[in-house]
């Protein structure tokens, strides 16, 4: 039977839950696994609500709908509130602490408190907070490598004005990954 893993990043437009999300796709499919991605904006780009479906699989993916997804990645309160209680149980909730001053609630998931602004505030630029979340996702739920994560953030943003940004964003994927303690194999 496949092994699928399925995700959903929220926020606000604005916040890079799109580039997480394809991020963690391209990396998935780059080394040969099934993937599907389906991103979901509000009425505006910026400040406007935004968020993907990540679904990744070893086999074939059935649907590319996920109403109760085993992941979600909330960025701000919203998210929280629309996703949260979407999770499966047993699934798996990363809450940006630096937003969101409380929980779901729920005692049947495994739920992250995960302060990826004020990991990218540390470390001089807000636009990488969506770096440090995706990373945090990986750690826990090791979706895809590191290494493989690594590599494809380079292809995609190694190049022209985006290259400056790749130092910071390798530092945001280590401080999210050090935020994770526990890892769970969802």
């Amino acid at each position: 039977m496949a092994k699928q893993k399925e995700v959903v990043f929220a926020g606000f437009g604005g916040q890079g839950v799109m580039t997480a999300g394809q991020l963690l796709a391209y990396t998935a499919m780059d080394v040969g696994l099934n993937v599907v991605w389906i991103p979901s904006y509000g009425p505006e780009m910026r400040g406007g609500t935004a968020n993907c479906t990540v679904v990744i699989s070893d086999g074939r993916i059935g649907s590319p709908i996920i109403n109760n997804p085993m992941s979600a990645c909330v960025f701000n309160r919203p998210s929280l509130d629309k996703f949260g209680p979407l999770v499966k149980k047993g699934g798996l909730l990363l809450i940006n602490s630096s937003l969101i001053d409380v929980t779901s609630g729920r005692d049947d998931l495994t739920e992250i408190l995960v302060p990826v602004n004020d990991i990218a505030i540390k470390l001089g630029n807000p636009k990488v907070a969506n770096m440090a979340m995706l990373a945090a996702y990986v750690e826990a739920t090791n979706a895809v490598s590191f290494d493989a994560l690594l590599s494809m953030m380079e292809k995609k943003m190694g190049g022209g004005k985006k290259k400056a940004m790749l130092e910071i964003n390798h530092r945001a994927i280590e401080e999210g990954r050090k935020t994770v303690t526990a890892r769970i194999d969802k």
